[in-house]
């Protein structure tokens, strides 16, 4: 069941996972027949195994960023996120959607992002 302590351990989980980069963290978020949007309309990675591969492909290195979220909408079925993401050199704004399972580990999850605009 989705609720904020259920998504706000996933976000952290998550964040732990983005600055070690460590198989076993990735692969604790997910169910074992997850699908990973990195773009709405992407073809996803499906299962942990495949998340972890194209994480680990596409992978920031550590303390290159910060991170900041909130919840928009959180039901039974799914939490919606609003997060910024910083870099030394750009930002991005990021809507997640995400979809728990009854053990916390997400079935889905949907990343909807854009750069700022630079100065």
């Amino acid at each position: 069941m989705t609720n904020l302590d259920a998504v706000t351990a996933w976000v952290d989980n998550y964040r732990k996972a983005w600055e070690s980069n460590a198989p076993d963290d990735i692969r604790d978020l997910f169910a074992d027949d997850a699908a990973y949007f990195t773009e709405p309309y992407a073809k996803p990675w499906i299962g942990r195994e495949a998340i972890v591969a194209g994480w680990l492909e596409r992978q920031d290195d550590p303390g290159t960023t910060t991170f900041a979220w909130h919840p928009l909408i959180i039901t039974e079925e799914l939490a919606i996120i609003e997060a910024t993401t910083t870099y030394p050199d750009r930002v991005f704004r990021n809507l997640w959607v995400l979809r728990l399972d009854h053990t916390g580990q997400a079935r889905q999850f949907t990343e909807w992002w854009m750069q700022e605009p630079s100065p």
